[in-house]
């Protein structure tokens, strides 16, 4: 269905560059993203990062980002954050990507709209 690449940089304008820790296409939306040089010069459906430790980075990853995110269209956000064992998941809605739930480790990861088919359990992407 679609292509996962591990801390691709994205490259939005010269001003907003940023190196999500995954990001999912689709095929088709990969087609539309990658310049000559094979950089990705727009949103992916889907974007994950992983909290790093300290309030400016995590400020970062739950503000900057979900605002420059979801400006440029990207479809999903997920917010794994290791310390609380959760993962917020923000889904787009009238434009604007907003949080629909907030997983705990007892829950599985879906995502039912981009991939129908994904379901992946928290306990174990948190070793438990």
């Amino acid at each position: 269905m679609g292509e996962a690449a591990i801390n691709p940089g994205l490259i939005f304008t010269d001003e907003d560059n940023v190196i999500p820790d995954v990001a999912w296409a689709s095929h088709e939306r990969l087609n539309q993203l990658l310049d000559e040089a094979e950089h990705l010069t727009g949103a992916p459906e889907l974007v994950v990062e992983v909290l790093s430790p300290g309030e400016k980075n995590e400020q970062r990853d739950r503000q900057l980002k979900l605002k420059l995110y979801s400006q440029q269209g990207v479809q999903e956000y997920w917010i794994v954050d290791n310390a609380l064992r959760q993962v917020q998941v923000y889904r787009r809605d009238n434009a604007v990507l907003i949080l629909v739930v907030t997983l705990q480790a007892g829950d599985a990861l879906t995502s039912p709209l981009l991939l129908p088919e994904f379901s992946y359990p928290l306990s174990r992407i948190f070793g438990l």
